[in-house]
């Protein structure tokens, strides 16, 4: 089958929910993930392909925008459009105290998890300042591999006081959602990002070469009564994850 042939209008466009702009994205998507469309492949030009799937220029400009936003098809000047030959972005918003899972799930990609530890320990120096410990407490660490789509997308390794995170155990997707069941999920958060290279270990599990760019985001998460709940320590990949935040003008 053609690209031309894939995109004609058929069942994809009018059985499917949702925006004509999401359709349409989701089927250059599913064209690119069944191998249709290979990597540095070009794409047909915007007019053309508002012609063969039977949608306006516009809805077509937006979809091809979401599609470059997201990392999974590049522009070139002069040249056109062409599936990326790196993996798709994540943008992330600085503005908003979510869940891994719980952008994944906005986003329509589908999240997992590969345990890399989790249990009670005795806490690091760091843990018991950060989380305000006594001496003699304990510390419930998780510490995953995160994936969207398949892809290793990030390294999270969560503290949490004991009486907060009794059993790690019960966590198995989101953590937040486990805090939430308990009435301690946290209401506001202080993150700190900074870039660094990746070392060998992360590195492998993240499925990028040791040196490779990286964000490291230290997050401090807070209940309503000011109380330290959680001290996350993050590593991400720096080619597939976008941060965003917006500004405003203080006001004089």
């Amino acid at each position: 089958m053609t690209i031309e042939d894939f995109l004609k209008p058929a069942d994809w466009l009018d059985e499917a929910t949702g925006p004509r702009y999401v359709r349409l994205r989701k089927r250059i998507e599913d064209g690119i993930s069944n191998g249709l469309l290979l990597e540095n492949a070009p794409l047909p030009a915007e007019r053309e392909i508002a012609s063969l799937s039977g949608v306006s220029r516009v809805t077509v400009r937006r979809a091809m925008q979401d599609l470059v936003d997201r990392g999974i098809i590049v522009q070139r000047q002069g040249s056109g459009s062409f599936v990326s030959d790196g993996p798709p972005k994540v943008e992330q918003s600085l503005s908003r105290l979510t869940s891994f899972t719980e952008d994944m799930v906005r986003r329509g990609l589908n999240s997992s998890s590969e345990w890399l530890g989790r249990g009670l320990y005795m806490p690091s120096p760091e843990e018991v300042m950060v989380l305000g410990l006594s001496p003699g407490d304990s510390v419930a660490r998780i510490e995953r591999l995160r994936r969207a789509s398949d892809m290793p997308m990030a390294i999270e390794r969560a503290s949490l006081p004991v009486d907060i995170l009794p059993n790690p155990l019960l966590v198995e997707t989101s953590l937040y959602k486990v805090l939430e069941a308990d009435g301690n999920r946290p209401v506001r958060a202080l993150q700190r990002i900074s870039a660094i290279n990746l070392d060998a270990e992360d590195a492998a599990l993240l499925g990028v070469d040791p040196g490779a760019a990286g964000l490291r985001i230290m997050r401090t998460s807070y209940l309503p009564n000011r109380r330290v709940v959680e001290f996350t320590r993050s590593i991400y990949r720096g080619d597939a994850y976008d941060f965003v935040a917006e500004l405003r003008l203080a006001s004089q």
